[in-house]
C-alpha cells in the first residue's frame, strides 16, 4: 500500500456502506482500484438495512425493490446494475408483487408490474383525463432522466400541462413522493420520471429473505474483488487542503489518505465533515424537512388469510394530498401500507409469519425533544393510531382482528432514523436540493446516494456506479 507522510493511502475512500457505497466500491475494485469503505454503524445497508429483535429479523427501508422486470428484459436500470457490477440476477432472488393500489376518498387506482392496469383504471375513473395521462406518459418515456447536468424543473408544473384534475394529479404524485421525494408538495421532474418508470412502468419485487439477500450479494462481490471495509468506524472529519480532499480522520484519531473521497453520508452531513458547523445557516438550509415513522406488526397469519392480498397501498383520506412536514408527531391523513407476504414467491415458499408495515409522515423535532420516558409513552400511544389509520383502507380487516393476530410489534420514529443513519433531521430522503453531478467544492470529493438525487435501492446502486464511472475510473 502506498503511503503519504507514513499514513495508509488508497485510490478511493468511500464513506458509508449502504447500497451506493457498496456499488461504487465494487465498480472501482473491479478495475483494480484500492478501495476502503468506512461505516459508522455495525450493519451494512445504510437506509436499507436490517436488525434483529426478539429472535426475528426485520428489514429497515425495504418495502420493495423498484424497477422489477422479468428475466431477459434488457435496457432497464436493474439490468444495468447486474451488468455493471457483474452480479448474476439470481443473486438478488427477486419475486414480483401481487398488486398494489393508490387509495383516495371514493376512488382507487390499481397497478401491477407493467403499465396496463393503472392505465385502465385511470380511463375508468377519470375518462376526461385519459388522453392527457397518455401524453404525460409519452413525455416521461422520452425524457432523459440520466442527464446529470440538467437544470431542476418542478414536476407539478410539468404534470399540470397534461392533467387538469387535481385528484388524479395527487394520486399520481402520492406513491412517487412517498417513494423518494425530499421536497414538500413537489419533486424534481427528473425524479418524477425516474420514479414513474420504476413504479408504474416496471414495478415491485422482493427477495423472500428481504434486503439482507441483496446486501449479502453486494458484500460477497466486493470482498471477492479485494475491497476493504471497516465497520463501526465513524469518520470524524474529511481532511482538506485548499481545493482538495486528502483523506479522512476517523473517530479514533487515525488518519487515512486517498486520491479521492466519495461520501454517501448526505450533502449537509458531508459539508459538516469538511469543517462547517452543523448549526451554520448554510448547513441548516440543506437539511431536508421530511421524516417518517413506521409501525411493524408481526401476525400469526399472513395478511391474505385475513382478507388483505395486496402488496402495497398508498393512501390519503383528504380532498387534497398533503406531502409536507407534519405539524403533529404523526400525520395520519396519508401513508403507506406494506405487506411483504404478498409477493409471488416460489411454490412452497413463504414468510414464516405475517407482516403489516405502516409508514406515516412524522415530525423530527417533536420526537427528538421528548425525554426517554415520554418518548416511550408516545410511541405506545401512536402505534395503534397509525395502524388504525391504515385499516380504513383495508376493507374487512378490523382493528380487533389485527390486535388478536399480533404476536410482536416494533416502531421506528424520526429519532430512530437519525440515530441509525446519522442523517440530520431524520431526513430519510436527504437534502431538498440535490447535487445531480455529485460534485462538491472540493475537486476530488464527490457525493453519491440519496443526495445525488437517485432514489431507492436500485437508484442508490446506480448512483454509486455512475459516480465511480464518471470520476473514479476517469482520473
Amino acid at each position: 500500500m502506498d503511503s503519504i507522510q507514513g499514513e495508509t493511502s488508497y485510490d478511493t475512500i468511500i464513506i458509508g456502506c449502504g447500497m451506493a457505497g457498496l456499488a461504487a466500491g465494487i465498480r472501482l475494485a473491479m478495475f483494480d482500484k484500492r478501495v476502503l469503505i468506512l461505516e459508522k454503524h455495525n450493519a451494512p445497508g445504510g437506509l436499507n438495512s436490517f436488525y434483529f429483535q426478539a429472535g426475528r429479523k426485520f428489514d429497515v427501508g425495504l418495502h420493495a425493490v423498484t424497477n422489477f422486470v422479468p428475466p431477459g428484459v434488457k435496457g432497464t436500470p436493474l439490468a444495468k446494475i447486474f451488468r455493471q457490477l457483474r452480479i448474476p440476477r439470481e443473486a438478488f432472488q427477486l419475486n414480483p408483487q401481487m398488486g398494489s393500489r393508490v387509495a383516495f376518498p371514493g376512488v382507487d387506482l390499481r397497478f401491477q408490474n407493467g403499465f396496463e392496469l393503472i392505465e385502465s383504471d385511470v380511463a375508468d375513473a377519470f375518462p376526461g383525463q385519459i388522453d392527457g395521462f397518455r401524453r404525460l406518459r409519452a413525455a416521461v418515456l422520452e425524457f432523459d432522466a440520466l442527464d446529470l447536468d440538467r437544470p431542476v424543473v418542478s414536476a407539478r408544473k410539468v404534470v399540470s400541462q397534461y392533467l387538469s384534475d387535481p385528484v388524479l394529479e395527487d394520486m399520481i404524485f402520492c406513491p412517487l413522493m412517498y417513494y423518494g421525494s425530499a421536497r414538500e408538495r413537489d419533486m424534481d421532474f427528473d425524479q418524477f420520471v425516474t420514479l414513474w418508470r420504476a413504479v408504474f412502468e416496471e414495478g415491485f419485487g422482493r427477495p423472500l429473505e428481504g434486503v439482507r439477500v441483496i446486501i449479502r450479494a453486494l458484500l460477497d462481490k466486493y470482498r471477492s474483488l479485494g475491497g476493504e471495509r471497516r465497520m463501526r468506524c465513524g469518520v470524524r472529519r474529511i481532511l482538506t487542503d485548499g481545493p482538495e480532499a486528502r483523506g479522512v480522520e476517523l473517530e479514533t484519531g487515525e488518519q487515512l489518505f486517498a486520491r479521492q473521497v466519495i461520501s454517501t453520508a448526505g450533502k449537509a452531513e458531508t459539508v459538516v465533515l469538511c469543517g462547517e458547523s452543523e448549526e451554520a445557516p448554510a448547513v441548516r438550509q440543506l437539511v431536508g424537512r421530511l421524516s417518517f415513522a413506521e409501525t411493524i406488526s408481526v401476525l400469526a397469519q399472513p395478511p391474505a388469510a385475513l382478507g388483505a392480498n395486496e402488496t402495497i397501498i398508498f393512501f390519503n383520506d383528504s380532498p387534497k394530498f398533503h406531502y409536507e412536514q407534519s405539524q403533529e408527531p404523526i400525520d395520519l391523513r396519508s401513508g403507506v401500507i406494506c405487506m411483504p407476504n404478498n409477493y409471488l414467491y416460489p411454490d412452497g415458499e413463504a414468510l414464516p409469519e405475517g407482516l403489516l408495515r405502516v409508514t406515516s409522515l412524522a415530525n423530527h423535532r417533536i420526537w427528538k425533544d421528548y425525554d426517554e420516558d415520554t418518548y416511550q409513552q408516545e410511541k405506545a400511544a401512536w402505534y395503534p393510531r397509525i395502524v388504525d389509520s391504515a385499516l380504513r383502507f383495508l376493507p374487512g380487516l378490523e382493528s380487533s382482528v389485527i390486535e388478536a393476530e399480533t404476536v410482536c410489534t416494533d416502531m421506528f420514529t424520526p429519532r430512530t432514523v437519525e440515530k441509525f443513519t446519522s442523517h440530520f433531521g431524520g431526513a430519510v430522503y436527504g437534502a431538498t436540493e440535490k447535487s445531480r453531478n455529485g460534485q462538491t467544492e472540493y475537486e476530488n470529493l464527490f457525493l453519491a446516494g440519496t443526495d445525488q438525487g437517485f432514489l431507492g435501492i436500485v437508484g442508490a446502486m446506480l448512483s454509486g456506479i455512475s459516480i465511480a464511472n464518471r470520476y473514479g475510473l476517469t482520473t
